[in-house]
């Protein structure tokens, strides 16, 4: 594999049960790499250990007067120089071919396990453990990786070299081949420590790369509520502690890297001492003691593998314990359900829910009330067929969704969840996605209402003929939230699903878009199945189905009107209703047939239009009065009586409906 084929076709099944074990598979689907840099780094490293022998030969040549041994040591000298620079060019083309591969394999294994996993997976590991592991863990894995074959191919040499040594000068070559081994284990006592305090830094980066991430992602709230200092001295904070980490895992390394240059200078010395005295009394040559000494010198430079892929362990350990947790994570799908290697057909028909009992009709625009927004969003997940936590697989047209492959389940369930991104790139790449082709750009977003959207990247990019070519940052950050929400809506409508399942899609508009959303909704969806995760009544009175979900069970279905006036968990959802205003509500209507000044009746009979009358001159404004003094807050009176906040709010939901 070379760099030009990245990415990898298939880049395969990675065996995630330990970091180690992560690691070992890394290594075996890169064997061929790995030998490559292997050989070419004995060339480089063998070439290297040459020169001492080369030198030694040729000095010793010059001390005996022969001119044919001397041509002889230029000769190998020069061949193990051009050995050298040709073994350590192709290494370094070897060794970063095996980082690079080694880091793409890892990055479109994530890649492929987000994809899989889709919104649920920030619900089972942080967002910020997710950008850590994808970027700077991924190069730390990638660094041991290729610096496995580099440090194999120095400890080859290494032994290589006291065979020489032995072979060519016993005398030396024993005290070089003992002393050798004592400077290789000597760092290894130091090795744990060094790695807790690495594994601790590791620990406190990841969590300063989450805090950075949430703080970021919510900038524009904390700006709101002024909580950017707040935030700011948290990361402040955080930062100081992984730089106490980062500077003691220093300290740690620093003492083994001395450790590393001062046990081979000793082991020098004693050599030097010992060759002297050989030399003095004539047991051994000058040359033989120049390319002893040679030797001990060139061996620092492979020795300095051995710590290198000690702190490439050091390092890589945790973050490939990280990858493999989240490459662990599965589908949480039934035990009893299939490995979603069913048929591929995509199945139409009712969407159901059988742990709720939440029922989508097909062809119908029903929309969902659920009090706690986590939960809905839980629920919207297993409506598509990819639920964060086990448990009965969600029916489309009696075919349970978790026994489809994962392609064919999100072609039948789109799912928009609360908080979608928008990728950077034009808007024309922006809507360039999965479609039926029954649906255009044109009609999605004059659906989701985006003209002034239009208009504004039109005006932000002079570049751009057309509002189409016109580019949008990364996730949309030059957008408001609700342009961010329309243009999201807008792309999920090109699509044109079978089921589409929308979370919370207008929470972010002003009500008079919202009720021109409404509709541009209902009509483009007409005749396919569409489900709405809203507590907006502007949404609610456009369902053709309105589904009431409390604790994790349907509690009530019907039409929004009806709901509102004969459910009372459904009115305080929709209303916002408070328990205190429930209960003076009730016991203003003690007769159940309340009437709102006049003729429009709460309880069956409600009026809209004309005869509804809010005392007569109700104002929308600071100082609304309903039946002559009465406010919206604290103590409003319609038509006299005292009435509670509840009952007004009631009143004023109606006549935004009516407006609309």
């Amino acid at each position: 594999m070379q760099i030009q084929d990245l990415p990898y076709p298939d880049p395969g099944v990675p065996d995630a049960r330990s970091g180690p074990r992560f690691l070992w598979w890394l290594f075996r689907n890169q064997l061929g790499g790995q030998l490559k840099a292997l050989a070419w780094g004995l060339v480089h490293f063998v070439s290297v250990a040459s020169l001492p022998f080369c030198v030694g030969l040729a000095i010793q040549a010059v001390v005996d007067r022969s001119g044919s041994r001397l041509a002889l040591a230029g000769g190998l000298l020069a061949l193990a120089c051009a050995g050298n620079a040709l073994g350590d060019t192709f290494l370094h083309r070897a060794a970063v071919t095996n980082w690079i591969g080694a880091a793409a394999r890892v990055q479109q294994l994530l890649a492929r396990k987000a994809a899989l996993l889709g919104s649920a997976l920030t619900r089972r590991v942080a967002a910020g453990e997710v950008v850590a592991v994808s970027t700077g863990d991924v190069e730390k894995i990638g660094w041991f990786v290729e610096a496995v074959s580099r440090f194999t191919a120095a400890a080859v040499t290494i032994v290589l070299v006291c065979v020489g040594l032995v072979l060519y000068q016993p005398a030396l070559g024993v005290v070089v081949t003992v002393g050798l081994p004592v400077l290789a284990v000597a760092v290894l006592p130091l090795l744990p420590r060094a790695t807790r305090r690495a594994d601790f830094q590791r620990e406190k980066a990841g969590r300063a790369t989450e805090l950075a991430s949430d703080t970021v992602a919510g900038l524009r709230v904390l700006r709101g509520i002024g909580g950017e200092e707040l935030f700011l001295d948290r990361y402040r904070s955080a930062s100081q502690e992984v730089r106490h980490a980062a500077v003691r895992s220093a300290r740690m390394w620093s003492l083994i890297a001395a450790i590393q240059v001062l046990l081979p200078g000793l082991l020098l010395i004693a050599v030097v001492w010992y060759g002297v005295h050989l030399a003095r009394d004539g047991r051994i040559a000058v040359g033989e003691l120049v390319t002893a000494y040679s030797s001990i010198m060139l061996l620092t430079y492979p020795l300095r593998h051995f710590e290198e892929i000690a702190m490439a362990y050091s390092f890589s350990r945790p973050s490939a314990r990280r990858a493999a947790r989240v490459l662990a994570l599965e589908r949480a799908v039934d035990d009893r359900g299939s490995d979603g290697s069913g048929a591929a057909d995509l199945p139409s028909g009712d969407l159901y829910d059988p742990a709720t009992g939440l029922l989508a009709p097909a062809g119908r625009f029903t929309a969902v009330v659920c009090g706690d927004p986590d939960a809905a969003g839980r629920l919207a997940e297993r409506l598509g067929g990819h639920p964060s936590e086990a448990g009965t697989s969600v029916r489309l047209g009696g075919v349970p969704l978790d026994e489809l492959p994962l392609d064919t389940a999100r072609t039948a369930v789109l799912v928009q969840d609360k908080d979608p991104v928008l990728l950077s790139g034009t808007l024309r790449e922006l809507l360039d996605v999965p479609k039926s082709g029954s649906v255009g750009s044109a009609e999605a977003l004059a659906a989701a209402q985006c003209e002034d959207v239009l208009a504004a990247l039109g005006q932000g990019s002079l570049d751009a003929a057309d509002p189409m070519d016109a580019l949008i940052t990364e996730r949309g950050r030059s957008l408001s939230g609700g342009q961010r929400q329309r243009l999201a809506l807008a792309r999920s409508l090109v699509t044109d699903p079978e089921v589409l399942v929308l979370d919370e899609p207008t929470s972010a508009v002003d009500s008079h878009t919202e009720a021109r959303i409404a509709g541009g909704l209902r009509d483009l969806r007409a005749g396919r199945t569409t489900v709405v995760f809203t507590s907006s009544p502007l949404l609610l009175d456009r369902a053709d189905r309105v589904v009431l979900v409390h604790e994790g069970e349907v509690t009530a279905v019907g039409v929004h009107r009806e709901l509102l006036h004969k459910e009372p968990l459904y009115r305080a959802v929709v209303t916002r209703e408070t328990d205190e205003e429930a209960a003076l509500r009730d016991s203003a209507r003690p007769d159940g047939d309340a009437r709102l000044d006049g003729d429009s009746r709460v309880d069956g009979d409600v009026r809209r239009g004309g005869d509804s009358r809010l005392g007569g001159d109700a104002r929308r404004g600071g100082d609304s009065r309903l039946g002559g003094d009465a406010r919206r807050s604290g103590d409003s009176r319609l038509g006299g009586d005292s009435r509670p906040v509840g009952a007004a709010r009631l009143d004023a939901l109606e006549e935004i409906e009516e407006s609309a």
